[in-house]
């Protein structure tokens, strides 16, 4: 057995921190967490000493595009480098990942089931994946990836990687079913375009109709799947909502239609703003998305605002993949800028993030019988947001109750520091 000792816990829920906390692992699970003084630790228990640091859950992104390195449609093709070069450049993504603190992902779009499998099988040392593999829009979509020139990518065959666009209630059943069998844990669709997508197909247009989101939220229960939608805008962003979607990634417009956070707040619906994204998009991107994204930015913190004053829980997504992977935590500190406080935006990586994903049974808090996912800061999140990018601030991540970055100091080391 393990035990971490004397850390100043936060243990995901927004609950009062629990200075000087002792928390027992046996193998990968959680058997015991409590104040110091009150825990009996095992004959021949590990002690890590963690006195004067901040323990809290294995941080969570619950929108990430690990296989994605820039938004060029050659790369989004896959056809700019060999395909190992592309799969160990992903496979880098994942390891930096979980060397950040992040102990779980959920990829929304581009990442095939096999990196979760070698995540799993002990070959990838990565964060809990979970994948969506591909984006389900209707012909014109954001998953329908089109030269301006009218070309289709005819190169990638994988068929563990089918193409995302469907069209009609009976196509968009039969992709869920397909997207299941190659390992699918959750359906991405869309129904709106975005600020990145191509000219013509912005954030208010409309993708899919109401049979074919009915169509597919169905199936995807039917199957025992969580749903994630795409949706910025417009009447594609009612849409989803009222079909029942599990949560709604991005929802700049919410605060433009006041009503659909009582509704997101009745069914449980989360929202991920990923702020992250929209900040890349609004320095470097094309012309038009910049511009749409600029527009968007007053509105989409309203939106969050207004979400969460009703009751709506937000889930930290960075919407990664056009840009610097690793960096997730930036979500958590603009989740600050825009009006969290610096408890709500920690859970919104922990406790929330957990429950959006439906995994909130064994990780997001720290608890009895949960997974041994921590992160380890020298720092207090509460008083300094910055503190998860801060320089040589990550002293250990574990998962299931492996120390995957240990920079705790050793006994030899105290004993030069006194």
């Amino acid at each position: 057995m393990k035990a971490l000792l004397g850390a100043n816990l936060i243990d995901g829920t927004g609950g009062p921190v629990l200075e000087d906390s002792a928390v027992l692992i046996d193998g990968e699970r959680i058997t015991e967490v409590g104040p110091k003084a009150a825990v009996t630790l095992p004959p021949q228990t590990e002690e890590i000493d963690l006195t004067g640091l901040t323990l809290l859950p294995g941080l969570i992104d619950t929108h990430d595009h690990l296989a994605h390195k820039n938004y060029s449609l050659i790369s989004r093709w896959e056809i700019e480098e060999p395909n190992s070069l592309h799969h160990l450049k992903t496979a880098r993504a994942i390891e930096d990942s979980l060397k950040a603190g992040y102990t779980c992902i959920r990829d929304a779009g581009g990442l095939d089931a096999g990196f979760k499998f070698a995540v799993e099988e002990g070959i990838l040392e990565g964060p809990r994946l979970l994948c969506s593999v591909a984006i389900v829009s209707p012909s014109g979509g954001i998953g329908d990836r089109v030269a301006a020139s009218g070309h289709r990518n005819t190169f990638n065959t994988d068929p563990m990687h089918p193409s995302g666009v469907a069209n009609g209630p009976n196509d968009v059943r039969a992709l869920v079913r397909e997207l299941v069998r190659v390992g699918a844990d959750v359906i991405k669709f869309a129904t709106t375009g975005g600020a990145s997508s191509r000219s013509g197909h912005g954030p208010m247009d409309i993708a899919f109709g109401p049979d074919e989101v009915k169509a597919l939220v169905a199936e995807a229960k039917a199957q025992q799947k969580y749903t994630m939608c795409h949706a910025v805008g417009g009447p594609g962003l009612r849409m989803c909502i009222e079909a029942g979607v599990n949560s709604v990634e991005h929802g700049c417009y919410i605060a433009d239609d006041p009503d659909l956070v009582n509704i997101m707040a009745g069914n449980n619906t989360f929202l991920t703003p990923t702020f992250e994204v929209y900040e890349f998009h609004s320095t470097i991107s094309a012309p038009h998305v910049i511009a749409r994204t600029k527009e968007l930015m007053q509105v989409h913190q309203d939106s969050m605002q207004m979400a969460i004053a009703a009751g709506v829980k937000i889930s930290s997504g960075t919407d990664a993949g056009g840009f610097v992977h690793g960096d997730n935590a930036r979500e958590i500190e603009l989740m600050v800028e825009r009006g969290l406080t610096n408890m709500q935006a920690i859970q919104t990586a922990t406790g929330w993030a957990a429950e959006c994903i439906g995994r909130e049974k064994d990780f997001g808090t720290i608890a009895k019988g949960k997974y041994a996912d921590f992160l380890v800061l020298d720092g207090d999140p509460l008083k300094d947001i910055g503190v998860f990018r801060a320089e040589n601030s990550i002293q250990m991540v574990m998962k299931g109750g492996i120390a995957y970055v240990d920079n705790l100091p050793t006994q030899d080391d105290k004993t030069v520091s006194k």
